[in-house]
């Protein structure tokens, strides 16, 4: 059998959105019944409501769905977690990565639910600031650990593609709560999320 691809959209807003995007190609001077352009309003709307979906999403849920009581009291962190946002001043994507870590205080997650918890601040309409604290808020919260550390490196297509226009930029944001507002933690998550431990093999 053929691979078919399975997903699922609200009409309602489907077909609100593929009449505002016609407007907006006919608007800038396009033709939106030219053949290239013809289904152009109906993938910008299926692809919007993915890139929005954590709108949809509880991060707080999934962390309690995955909640485990672990007497392990050292850093976790994951690293390196791929990031694609969109930007909610000029609706542009931001990419990049974040690393994210805590101090479990009796309690653990599973490893994945930090990447998904990740996305579902990112899949809404942003800005890097904003997103850095909802992560570390949602960490805090569920699992109540001795403390949360999040980094989020990103570069903005608002900067690279308009406006400056400076296309090696890149913008990082930290946020640090409980044990890691001590000098000396925070310092060895720093030093641990710059290292390439795997590489030493």
């Amino acid at each position: 059998m053929a691979y078919k691809k399975e997903e699922s959209y609200d009409e309602k807003v489907t077909s609100g959105l593929i009449g505002n995007y016609k407007e907006a190609i006919a608007l800038l001077g396009e033709d939106p019944a030219r053949e290239g352009l013809l289904k152009t309003p109906e993938r910008m709307a299926k692809a919007m409501q993915y890139m929005t979906q954590g709108y949809h999403l509880d991060a707080r849920e999934i962390l309690r769905g995955a909640r485990f009581t672990e007497a392990y009291n050292e850093m976790v962190i994951v690293k390196d977690i791929e990031l694609y946002s969109m930007c909610e001043h000029h609706m542009l994507p931001f990419f990049g990565k974040a690393h994210v870590a805590y101090i479990p205080n009796g309690y653990i997650t599973g490893l994945s639910k930090i990447a998904r918890v990740v996305d579902v601040f990112a899949r809404r309409l942003q800005v890097q600031e904003r997103l850095t604290h909802q992560i570390l808020d949602a960490i805090q919260e569920t699992l109540e650990p001795q403390g949360v550390a999040v980094v989020i490196e990103a570069q903005h297509l608002c900067m690279m593609m308009r406006g400056v226009q400076k296309q090696n930029s890149v913008t990082t944001t930290s946020a640090f709560s409980g044990q890691f507002q001590d000098g000396t933690t925070r310092a060895e998550f720093m030093k641990l999320i710059s290292s390439d431990l795997l590489s030493r093999r």
